[in-house]
């Protein structure tokens, strides 16, 4: 019997290939904004799962539907379609500038359809001729081959042989190069609205608003990654709405679900016909069960209570953290939106972002890092104001640790 082996971090490296280097503890239960392990050690979670768990551990809206949708219909494939799937995606196109929906399990699956649909989109309608795709340095889209190509992290996807072509990667926030890079051959520039995994970077208005209408000029299709900034994580439904700009093709995963894997691709009417039966697809994308929990999750985060009190917790973040760095000098700047926010390393501890992450897990609180010079804070987006104090006071101690030494 499984139940009988000893399940501790060991088991980890004989059992898991090993794309991970997970810490000591393992976690096995969480409640709002808080973890424990196996020992009862709890923790305050300020890495929401990398920014999934939108509305904390175990919330009792979600736990209610996950078990009287688990009682009617998990899996039905998509030979049929299901009353969760079409409900949450009219949930999503009523919100959004979208027409149409299609469902997947992943960010990366989200973003492979993106990029997909807009390279047939092209080929339909200019010739194949019109086939580059801009990304941006420092991006991440994925780990599919075609969106860890597009990702603009060569460590991510060299070593596994000739790339996708018709790729160019630019750097962020460069509008000058942008200009010189884009044409009539452009099919497609997929970006961030906010970069995450490259170190939580914002776009300057100028810039994002230069994309949109280059876009425009070229008949490219703008391609907004809002895997981590979807759903409520920057303080709107989606990020899109507070740059003034709108995309042609969106993609949102992590927060749609709460904690369940489910993403979405979204986009018009013109651009969605050119996808037909049979040209994309999804075993167990639009699931009904994964459906089901995100329908809660819209409903519960697309409110004015919870969106303005992303702001709000915003702001405590901030003011906290400065109060650390007027103490301690290891940031250079605090960074992002909403509840996707980095702490930037100065010069001094460059290159030392994991340190800082492994002394949370001493001092009692969950971090994430974006790249090596950027801790990054992804927490429930309703997390309390308790919570927020009490993992800041544990954070300030790992703080202290690192800069002891």
């Amino acid at each position: 019997m499984t139940e009988s082996i000893e399940v501790n971090r060991a088991l980890f490296d004989e059992v898991m290939v090993p794309t991970y280097n997970p810490p000591a503890m393992i976690p096995v239960r969480g409640q709002g904004s808080r973890v424990w392990d196996q020992d009862d050690h709890e923790y305050v979670d300020f890495a929401g799962g990398i920014a999934v768990s939108a509305l904390g551990h175990c919330h009792p809206a979600l736990v209610k539907t996950l078990t009287e949708q688990g009682n009617k219909v998990w899996h039905l494939s998509n030979v049929v379609t299901n009353e969760p799937a079409l409900r949450l995606a009219k949930k999503l196109v009523d919100s959004t500038f979208a027409d149409k929906v299609f469902f997947a399990n992943s960010g990366g699956e989200a973003n492979e359809a993106c990029l997909k649909l807009a390279r047939r989109y092209a080929f339909d309608t200019f010739g194949e001729q019109k086939n580059k795709i801009i990304a941006f340095n420092q991006g991440f889209h994925g780990r599919t081959f075609f969106t860890v190509t597009v990702g603009g992290q060569s460590a991510y996807s060299d070593g596994f042989g000739p790339k996708p072509g018709a790729i160019t990667h630019i750097p962020y926030n460069d509008i000058e190069t942008f200009k010189a890079t884009i044409d009539d051959d452009t099919c497609a520039v997929m970006i961030e609205p906010l970069q995450g995994e490259g170190g939580i970077v914002p776009p300057t208005p100028e810039f994002i608003k230069t994309v949109r209408e280059l876009c425009t000029q070229h008949h490219a299709l703008l391609i907004f990654d809002e895997v981590q900034t979807g759903m409520g994580r920057t303080g709107e439904l989606y990020a899109y709405m507070g740059l003034g700009v709108t995309p042609d093709i969106l993609s949102s995963a992590k927060s749609l679900g709460g904690g369940i894997p489910i993403a979405a691709m979204l986009t018009t009417n013109e651009i969605a016909q050119h996808f037909k039966p049979g040209t994309h697809g999804s075993t167990y994308g639009g699931n009904p069960l994964a459906c089901a929990i995100a329908g809660t999750v819209v409903d519960l985060i697309n409110t004015t209570e919870v969106l303005d009190g992303v702001k709000t917790r915003e702001r405590w973040f901030r003011e906290g953290l400065a109060k650390i760095n007027d103490k301690y000098h290891v940031f250079d700047e605090i960074r992002g939106k909403g509840l996707l926010l980095g702490a930037a390393l100065n010069s001094k501890y460059e290159g030392r972002a994991r340190e800082f992450l492994a002394a949370g897990i001493e001092t009692g609180v969950m971090v994430l890092v974006a790249g090596a010079n950027v801790i990054r804070f992804a927490p429930s987006l309703i997390i309390p104001r308790e919570d927020v104090e009490e993992g800041l006071a544990r954070f300030e101690q790992a703080v202290a640790m690192i800069a002891a030494d």
